[in-house]
């Protein structure tokens, strides 16, 4: 995550204060659940995306016929 971040264009200062700016909006209590839920977002995201890939197999079969 970091080093996208670096690749566009924000340095140390810039994500230090983004931290601080997050700490102090949502309360460093609720950042861990935030960061729990965003992996579960992206987790879930992740499956429905190969689930709606048809995979090498199925490929083949459909060529096949």
């Amino acid at each position: 995550m970091i080093t996208t971040i670096f690749a566009i264009g924000l340095g140390a200062p810039e994500v230090i204060l983004l931290i601080a700016v997050l700490i102090l909006f949502f309360g460093a209590k609720k950042i861990p659940a935030l960061a729990g839920s965003l992996g579960k977002a992206i987790g879930e995201f992740k499956k429905g995306k190969n689930e709606g890939e048809p995979n090498d197999s199925t490929l083949e079969k459909e060529k096949e016929a």
